[in-house]
């Protein structure tokens, strides 16, 4: 009996070694998820039906499991065991929010969004086309921020993107990585007014920089003289010129960090071209007959019916439209989100359909001059009479010019051909500069490009905020040469509206859909 004892023992503490240095290889999460039991349609409906209700939990528990074995998820494993494994890699069908466009607003979207509510159940998708992307206003912007506006929400908007972008390394570093570098060149705008109405303008606008908190500073023509001798002012009766909080970023740059930033976020990108949006009937049906018996049965159903998904095509060889279910949908594609709304049917039928969203590509030329007798100390000119601004690319001698033709002239631009208009620069450009500062009497052009950007045709001010009819179909566009300032700031106030249930921060109420409806234009006095 005493040698059946030991014998099993003996056997007990060898099983024990045997667990303690054997290790079995368990298979990673993707194999784990094709071996899961697959039942063909019919096949054993009630164990079919039991295995879908109990794969989440299966799902999550093993992927708790992992967190906790993980050096980054130990602390919250609950956060990160519900992370989807093929996101990535396969195409959504549905999304709680769908932003049309991955340009900086899209992408600043994306991120508010996902960083009030990180959850993987939240589904942010942002569906970008990459033909277009070369000619977006985002990727061909000088990259200038100011404060030196007239309306208070332009001004709280740009404070907000320089304090944001001070710390853009911590904001969108991603675990141990390098922080993201934006390359910030700080350099003070200096506006210039000539005329006693534009003094007055500027006086006014001044005023309210101040009240916000924008440190700008005004400069009598002796002061400008003193300050920069090698410009000439006679013609100067006023200027200002900010001395903080101003400057240019390298906008490729920041847009690369928002959007690797926005991938460990969740947040979905899909190249893809939108074709159309989805759409079922609005069970309110007490707000079609409001419109009165003359309405037409096909007025009635596009006022009755509700945006339920996008529908795009992948950007690939013989690829067909799919639909994108979403319960959100954000129009921030840039120059071309008037057309996307036109897909909606927004400015093509009668009554609050019949406004559309005045949103154009507008063509914008931009020339790099190398200017060697020019000093390095020259500020970021903005002459509001002529539309020529001209800032340093870098500290050295090397500016990027360019001009903002006033609407008359630029409703009668070819905007389709985007080939650099050379005569523009040398005829209207270079005149005017080498007037102010003589020293680019021996600058020469290295380089030039062209490309769009979003010009709101009503009024030059953004739009932003839901439309009047379709209300879960929301505006992100219009910013035009202001996008790099203000879309950060736009899109933080789109999350609190959307999670807070109103703007928090900054009130961008006035610049929604109702304002074009009622032909109530928003001003904007200092023009850049």
């Amino acid at each position: 009996m005493r040698s059946i004892v030991l014998f099993l023992q003996n056997t007990r503490t060898t099983a024990l070694v045997s667990n303690r240095l054997v290790h079995t290889t368990a298979p990673v999460s993707w194999q784990r998820f094709e071996n899961e039991r697959h039942f063909e349609p019919g096949e054993d409906v009630m164990k079919r039906v039991w295995h879908g209700l109990t794969y989440d939990f299966r799902r999550w528990k093993r992927r708790f499991q992992e967190a906790r074995k993980d050096a980054f998820k130990r602390r919250h494993p609950v956060a990160h065991m519900k992370h989807g494994t093929l996101d990535n890699e396969v195409f959504p069908y549905r999304a709680e929010i769908i932003i049309i466009g991955g340009g900086l607003t899209g992408s600043s979207t994306a991120f508010w969004l996902k960083e009030r509510f990180r959850d993987e159940d939240f589904k942010v998708v942002v569906v970008e086309n990459n033909d277009s992307f070369t000619k977006s206003s985002t990727m061909l912007s000088t990259g200038g921020i100011t404060q030196q506006f007239s309306i208070p929400e332009f001004v709280d908007m740009s404070l907000f993107t320089t304090e944001f972008l001070r710390h853009a390394g911590e904001h969108l570093r991603i675990l141990d990585s390098e922080q993201p570098d934006i390359n910030f060149f700080p350099t003070g705008y200096l506006r210039l007014a000539k005329t006693e109405e534009e003094v007055e303008t500027m006086r006014s606008a001044w005023k309210t920089q101040i009240e916000r908190g924008a440190k700008v500073q005004l400069l009598s023509k002796s002061e400008l003289a003193e300050r920069y001798p090698y410009m000439n002012v006679d013609d100067v009766l006023l200027a200002s010129l900010g001395v903080e909080n101003e400057g240019t970023i390298d906008t490729w740059q920041l847009l690369s960090a928002i959007r690797e930033k926005n991938i460990t976020l969740g947040v979905q990108y899909v190249k893809g071209e939108v074709e159309g949006f989805q759409f079922e009937r609005n069970r309110a049906s007490s707000e079609v007959h409001a419109f009165g018996d003359d309405a037409t049965a096909d007025a009635n159903k596009l006022r009755a019916q509700r945006m339920s998904g996008v529908i795009v095509r992948p950007q690939m060889n013989d690829a067909s439209a799919r639909p994108i279910r979403a319960h959100l949908i954000v129009n921030a594609a840039g120059p071309w989100a008037g057309q996307v709304a036109k897909m909606a049917g927004i400015g093509k039928g009668t009554g609050l359909l019949a406004v559309p969203v005045p949103i154009q590509p507008r063509k914008r030329d931009v020339f790099v001059v190398f200017a060697p007798d020019v000093p390095a100390d020259l500020p970021f000119i903005v002459d509001p009479s002529t539309g020529v601004f001209c800032r340093q690319s870098d500290s050295g001698h090397t500016f990027l010019v360019g001009r903002t033709p006033s609407k008359e002239e630029d409703s009668q631009r070819n905007h389709d051909n985007l080939d650099v208009d050379y005569d523009d620069f040398y005829q209207k450009i270079w005149p005017v500069l080498v007037d102010r500062v003589p020293g680019f009497q021996t600058a020469k052009v290295k380089s030039a490009w062209s490309g769009y950007q979003d010009i709101n045709t009503f009024d030059d001010a953004p739009v932003i905020g839901e439309h009047p009819l379709y209300t879960n179909f929301h505006m992100m566009c219009g910013f035009g040469e202001r996008g790099v300032m203000h879309s950060i700031a736009a899109a933080r106030a789109y999350a609190e509206r959307i999670f807070d249930g109103a703007y928090i921060n900054v009130n961008l109420r006035k610049f929604d859909m109702r304002r074009i409806v009622k032909m109530d234009p928003i001003t904007e006095h200092c023009r850049l």
